[in-house]
């Protein structure tokens, strides 16, 4: 466990948090959230003790690790993928290096009597009884199996780290904290660089962890699914329960309702209590009960509702103009980077309408072809765009997109024409840039900001077919959720790559899904399409997708698989009941034995004997139900990494 006490940080005269504190202990599965800029990036870099606060102490115990993940960083390599991953295994690899030199030099030698050769020998044995109970014999299946369920494929795994994007290349410093086994992991926004599979296997990951966590993320699904606790940044306080985002919001919500109702009542009484003294503190018979209320009035401690963040984006897509039903349609395209084919004889249209979402691993194409559309690639083969199609385009990389030593009033300002030109600083008013801000340097934006400055410059003019790669990124919960609304609410043809499920569900027609350098596409949403076959992970479609040599036994082998998959789980989901109930019996007996042991620090209760004799039988019993207790947790956990191997 590691604390947080009394920390303060200010940026430009505001604090980001005023003199907040709170703990984090073992197992916790932290949500931190809050508005784009209220400082949840920065109370992680405080706490990897990459930057100071200006008041207030991080107290973490000694030998305590924690492991950092920043939104984006920079690094560089020298190992292929798979040695470089290996690195966060320091001891196991040590030991390997070890174990292979003590051997060569046993095998070198004939001197067998000798104390020298004997205390080889002995290293040796404490080496290879070391490397053991580490867990050294599976050392590589574990990077091998990391490596995979963050989306690195067999082929990469002797791959040169240069020869991967950023986004790549951050997955593999992830794969690195994973394998190190820290007792606190601090997660900046991981899921930006990760695609649907690999977030739905890293959520898994994490929410089976032994060990806490720290996350911030604007994905809801993600929050859900995994954390146990949220903890909110807002207007320089926390806000700290034991619930994951949504039963948090629905807490915050319902605290703010009940302060509001209590502190209505509140002044409601105090008005007629100013009053009754106004009225009454002239009168002699009544002075004494004025004064009375009065000092009772000032003693009083007044009820405040949390201040709330209500600041939010504020916009809708102009009419879409009139097109064509035919809005593009390829004919054979292929892509090649390089050598590299990515696309191969793509035939696909859009036709008026349809919102379509592109889903699929990393790296098979849905950004390129995005690009391609966007004419930002050159490609081979065919697309005709339809009569009077009028596209807009959201690039992932906001940043490189943008020139750096602009302001935000002069990208908007220089880009803005016609009418338009009038309306420069409405438009960044309603994307939450105003005073001072709108002079501020692209370089110096956070990631929310690019991209809410991003989106504004969307509005500039009319569209009817929207392309957004990977819109979502740094776009906090409100923002998204005006974001989705102004989609649905848009009455052209949208494209939209995206690895949020949230985001996704009930937004778009048609999913397209990219693999093995072709499309294919299906009718309905994400859920939809992840319904359709029974599935939790894309990467179960591979499978079901396989040719069917024998249609009878293909078609009862599939039946069976499904049963099987339904019946595993069920009881995986008993066994996390198990787990859950075993542990809130386990906080009941723990907090039970710390209550009765300040009880025997009570030197009036100590003098009664009876009290004293049925606080020991307390004891023994609570004593005895928690080892039970503990035995039955250790059985269970037992079990689920039976059902996970």
């Amino acid at each position: 466990m590691f604390s947080v006490s009394n920390l303060s940080i200010q940026f430009g005269g505001n604090f980001l948090f005023d003199n907040v504190a709170f703990n984090v202990k073992t197992n916790d599965k932290i949500g931190l959230i809050g508005k784009n800029g209220a400082g949840k990036s920065t109370l992680l870099k405080i706490i990897a003790n990459e930057i100071n606060p200006e008041n207030g102490n991080i107290n973490i115990p000694k030998n305590y690790k924690i492991s950092y993940l920043p939104q984006e960083g920079s690094y560089q390599y020298t190992l292929p993928l798979k040695k470089e991953a290996e690195t966060a295994l320091k001891e196991l690899v040590e030991l390997e290096e070890k174990i292979e030199y003590l051997t060569k030099e046993i095998t070198d030698r004939e001197d067998y009597q000798s104390d020298e050769y004997s205390d080889l020998i002995n290293q040796l044995s404490e080496a290879s009884d070391r490397f053991s109970i580490l867990g050294g014999n599976e050392k590589e299946a574990k990077v091998e199996k990391i490596l995979r369920g963050l989306g690195f494929s067999n082929s990469d795994m002797d791959r040169d780290m240069d020869e991967f994007s950023g986004g790549w290349q951050m997955r593999c410093e992830l794969a690195k904290i994973l394998l190190s086994n820290p007792d606190c992991i601090l997660l900046d926004e991981p899921t930006n660089h990760l695609d649907i599979e690999s977030v739905i296997w890293l959520e898994n990951f994490l929410k089976n962890y032994r060990g806490a966590i720290l996350i911030v993320s604007h994905d809801r699904r993600f929050l859900d699914n995994m954390t146990n606790r949220t903890i909110e940044i807002s207007l320089g306080k926390i806000y700290d329960k034991g619930l994951n985002y949504s039963k948090f919001m629905i807490y915050r919500k319902e605290q703010r309702q009940i302060q509001t109702a209590a502190k209505k009542n509140q002044d409601k009484k105090i008005a007629q209590t100013e009053r009754f003294i106004e009225r009454f503190k002239a009168k002699a018979t009544l002075t004494s009960r004025a004064q009375s209320k009065e000092k009772l009035l000032n003693k009083l401690e007044r009820i405040e509702v949390d201040d709330e963040d209500t600041s939010s984006i504020k916009f809708n897509f102009p009419p879409a103009p009139k097109s064509g039903r035919l809005i593009l349609e390829t004919k054979k395209l292929t892509k090649f980077y390089d050598d590299k084919l990515v696309l191969k004889n793509i035939n696909f249209a859009i036709e008026k309408g349809d919102k379509i979402a592109f889903v699929g691993k990393n790296g098979e194409g849905k950004s390129t072809l995005s690009k391609i559309f966007a004419e930002l690639l050159e490609y081979d083969g065919k697309i005709e765009i339809g009569h009077n199609v009028k596209m807009g385009y959201f690039a992932q990389h906001q940043a490189k997109m943008m020139d750096g030593s602009q302001t935000a009033f002069e990208l908007i300002d220089n880009s803005a024409t016609g009418e338009m030109r009038t309306k420069v600083r409405s438009l960044l008013g309603a994307f939450l840039f105003s005073g001072d801000d709108i002079y501020k340097k692209i370089k110096v934006l956070s990631g929310g900001e690019k991209s809410r400055l991003a989106l504004a410059k969307l509005m500039l003019e009319p569209i009817n077919f929207l392309i957004m790669d990977e819109p979502t990124n740094h776009l906090d919960m409100d923002s998204k959720d005006v974001l989705k609304n102004a989609l649905k609410e848009f009455n052209g043809s949208i494209i939209i790559v995206s690895h949020d499920r949230e985001f996704l569900e009930d937004l778009t027609n048609k999913t397209v899904l990219f693999r093995d350098k072709a499309i294919k596409e299906y009718p309905g949403d994400i859920r939809e399409f992840l319904e359709k076959f029974e599935i939790e992970n894309v990467s179960e479609l591979s499978a079901k997708q396989k040719p069917e040599t024998k249609k009878v036994e293909t078609k009862s082998s599939g039946a069976l698989g499904y049963k099987q998959m339904k019946l595993q789980k069920r009881e995986r989901e008993k066994l996390d009941r198990d787990i859950f109930n075993i542990e809130k019996e386990i906080n009941k007996y723990e907090k039970t034995i710390e209550d009765i042991e300040l009880q025997f620090k009570d030197p009036i209760a100590a003098s009664d004997v009876e009290l004293m004799k049925k606080l020991n039988e307390d004891l023994v019993s609570n004593n005895s139900n928690l080892k039970k207790a503990m035995q039955k947790w250790e059985k269970l956990q037992l079990k689920i990494e039976e059902f996970e191997n």
